[in-house]
């Protein structure tokens, strides 16, 4: 077997960490991070991805691997907050970074959309790691948690580890130029994320305004 190819940037200090433990490394510091622990799995999962796209690991094993201890770790996240609540969270959410305001700030947007969130959480730095927990502090219904955290799971590791199978070898190439166009890509991703918001804004004004107004003047008393 070649030697693994040289990790970029970020990824350089998780290559002893693959190297000795593997698949255990993807599928303990994804479980941890899912619930709110300040690991970096989503790096090591990248990492994992390009290791495997080299030759140095299963790739289909890494998906396997990473979207179990997903869900795992964001169904343990779901149990902390449905049964320990907002006392256990408060008492303790800050040793994981989970502050009081950050899970004021994530429920309330959990609130605005639903169950939806469950699914795009998984891409945002934050609420990938509150998700499970604040779908337990708002009671969701456990199998319409897991369905959503399903899908979002699975989309996550594909997107992942598509990108760094395709990437292998090239990674120390592709690594620099994605540095290059990073600013590119973020303000476009804003620029996307705020045509969605102003869109959403805008069909909940026209709903507002299409509903029949509740004027007491219009309801009639009961004819004796």
């Amino acid at each position: 077997m070649t030697a693994p190819p040289p990790l970029p940037g970020v990824f350089a200090d998780l290559a002893p960490l693959l190297n000795h433990w593997g698949y255990a490394a993807v599928a303990g510091l994804l479980f941890l991070e899912d619930f709110g622990v300040p690991v970096p799995g989503e790096t090591v999962l990248i990492a994992a991805a390009v290791y495997a796209g080299a030759g140095q690991l299963n790739v289909v094993a890494v998906a396997v691997i990473a979207f179990l201890a997903a869900v795992c770790g964001d169904n343990i996240g779901y149990v902390i907050g449905r049964y320990g609540g907002h006392r256990l969270v408060t008492r303790y959410g800050r040793y994981v970074l989970l502050t009081p305001a950050r899970i004021a700030k994530a429920e309330a947007f959990f609130a605005r959309n639903g169950g939806k969130v469950i699914t795009v959480a998984r891409f945002i730095e934050g609420l990938r790691q509150a998700n499970g927990i604040v779908a337990g502090l708002s009671e969701m219904p456990w199998r319409r948690f897991l369905a959503f955290n399903a899908l979002g799971a699975a989309l996550w590791v594909g997107l992942w580890v598509t990108l760094g199978a395709l990437a292998g070898n090239h990674i120390g190439t592709l690594y620099p130029a994605a540095q290059r166009y990073e600013l590119y890509l973020l303000g476009a991703a804003g620029v996307a994320l705020g045509l969605v918001v102003v869109r959403h804004l805008l069909r909940r004004r026209a709903m507002e305004k299409g509903r029949p107004s509740r004027d007491p003047d219009d309801q009639h008393t009961p004819a004796r």
